[in-house]
């Protein structure tokens, strides 16, 4: 399977977080498994930005990204300096303790000293719960923190597990967003911007306006066809917002606006970084150019990112200074690079150079899905990434692998596969890897969950409310021991497994003459 990050220590200098549950109020469970968010107020985002341009750092985009980033520091002790907060709203696993609503898990969470957002609130039937959704999109910007919207959630916690869910949302909760924040601004200039793959991206660069509380100076345009269907040009008066609430977005011209002074765009036909020929593909305009700076600053930044390899410092006026300074040609080198190297350059300390040298070296153990992410090729995300690791455990499998092994995979069709097979198919490429191997990089192979264990070939239904598991993890119990679990009772059936208020299906099992057994009995199999 795959690990996420561990941010434990971290998550533990948010001040508003208890380090021991209280139990004057309710007894604590053997085990708990809380679910929560994170982020940071409004006034501390203004306050933290404040602080940073004083300092000469670069300031944080939103308070969505700052509170994210901040809780993924290498060093604990930064995210100690940073205004973090947490509301939880509800329970993973959990011993000792059960519960029959989802009210009565806030409320209990509440006792034991962990905060839940105070606006939560029951309603009774669809009608109140929409009437409560209009009162918050009034109210939200006087909340003092970002909400996009409002979750509406089934309170009965037997009827979310007999709900259940589908792909990987529940069916027993829905998210109703709320119209995104707009402003007016007017586009200064619409420039070309080149990506890791050597598109040609076109920006607006706009009048500074200040949107749900955050500064917006740019916007993609997204591409040619885009900029032509809205008719968007440079000098234009036009309406912005911030797409789910994060991401700024020409929504359309004002027209009655233009003076007649506005200046028509196109994309240039050679690259405006390096002057190689420009070609277009579909709606896209690609550099042709093998060598291209632009291309190898955002593959670097793509490569160092959050959910690539994860090297924290590696932004981009590093990158630009490693790139124009000829310490970084290829992915590869930022492996070999020096402390001595990186304090030579502009703005870089001995500690903040020694903070990248770490991050390079914790790199190395990343996962394989994530190397494979990173290495950027074309249309292979992180999900495709997974689905290759799951299917080829290892570099050398994936690179040997034939188009018709990787169709094999579901989602993966003719154009993945050839994008898979063209990148490994690359001398480059290839050289690229056994460098990166060269440096330390593991690239470890995906650890198989054993497809035999003690439950192997046992069929398990369960009925009832159970107090130690939801229904989905006991379902991952079983099946990560090689069991199976059925909705329904029948001749083929193992096991019926009653909760507390077992239904119909344990008088089914009776009848069959199917073993019940308690959860309990459960658990000890487990």
């Amino acid at each position: 399977g795959f690990t996420g990050e561990d941010v434990t220590l971290n998550i533990k200098t948010i001040r508003t977080l208890p380090l021991n549950l209280i139990k004057k109020y309710e007894a604590r469970p053997a085990r708990l498994e809380v679910r929560g968010e994170v982020f940071i107020r409004l006034q501390d985002f203004r306050d933290l930005n404040r602080h940073r341009e004083e300092r000469g750092e670069p300031l944080f985009a939103n308070p969505r990204n700052a509170a994210a980033g901040s809780l993924r520091q290498l060093d604990p002790g930064i995210t100690a300096k940073r205004p973090l907060d947490i509301f939880f709203y509800g329970i993973g696993e959990i011993a000792g303790r059960s519960f029959e609503t989802q009210r009565e898990i806030l409320n209990t969470l509440k006792r034991w000293g962990l905060k839940t957002n105070p606006l939560n609130k029951p309603c009774n039937g669809i009608r109140e719960a929409i009437e409560y959704y209009r009162e918050i999109g009034n109210r939200r910007d006087s909340l003092g923190f970002e909400i996009d919207g409002v979750v509406i959630k089934v309170n009965n916690l037997d009827l979310q597990g007999r709900l259940g869910t589908v792909a990987r949302s529940p069916r027993w909760a829905v998210a109703y967003k709320f119209e995104p924040r707009q402003a007016t601004t007017r586009i200064l200039k619409i420039e070309a911007q080149v990506g890791r793959t050597g598109i040609l991206t076109p920006v607006a660069i706009m009048e500074p306006v200040k949107i749900g509380g955050v500064t917006v100076s740019r916007s993609t345009l997204h591409n040619q066809d885009e900029i032509n269907r809205k008719d968007v040009r440079a000098g234009d008066w036009v309406l912005v917002q911030r797409a789910g609430d994060v991401i700024p977005e020409v929504v359309k011209v004002i027209i009655s606006k233009r003076s007649g002074k506005e200046t028509p765009y196109k994309l240039p036909d050679e690259c405006p970084v390096c002057g190689s020929d420009v070609l277009k593909e579909d709606v896209y305009y690609r550099c042709t150019g093998i060598n291209c700076p632009a291309q190898l600053k955002e593959r670097i930044r793509h490569f160092a990112s959050r959910r690539a390899m994860d090297i924290e410092g590696l932004g981009e006026k590093l990158t630009e200074q490693l790139v124009d300074k000829g310490l970084v040609k290829n992915i590869s080198d930022i492996y070999y690079l020096t402390k001595d190297q990186l304090s030579a350059l502009e703005r870089m300390a001995d500690k903040s150079s020694q903070n990248i040298i770490d991050a390079i070296e914790w790199s190395k153990e990343k996962e394989l899905y994530r190397i494979i992410y990173a290495l950027g090729i074309r249309h292979v995300g992180e999900q495709t990434a997974k689905l290759l690791v799951s299917e080829f455990a290892s570099i050398e499998d994936l690179i040997s692998a034939g188009e018709d092994d990787l169709m094999k995979i579901e989602t993966i069709g003719p154009e993945i596969a050839q994008s898979v097979i063209r990148f490994f198919g690359e001398k480059n490429n290839l050289k690229e890897i056994e460098r990166l191997k060269g440096a330390g990089v593991k690239f470890p192979p995906l650890q198989r969950v054993k497809e035999k264990g003690i439950l192997t070939g046992r069929v398990f239904v369960f009925t009832g409310t159970l107090h130690s598991f939801t229904r989905d993890k006991a379902k991952e119990k079983v099946e990560s021991q090689g069991g199976h679990v059925s909705s329904s009772v029948s001749e083929n059936t193992d096991f019926v497994v009653a909760g507390k208020d077992p239904g119909s299906k344990a008088q089914k099992a009776k009848e069959l003459g199917v073993k019940i057994i308690t959860e309990d009995e459960f658990i000890k199999m487990i």
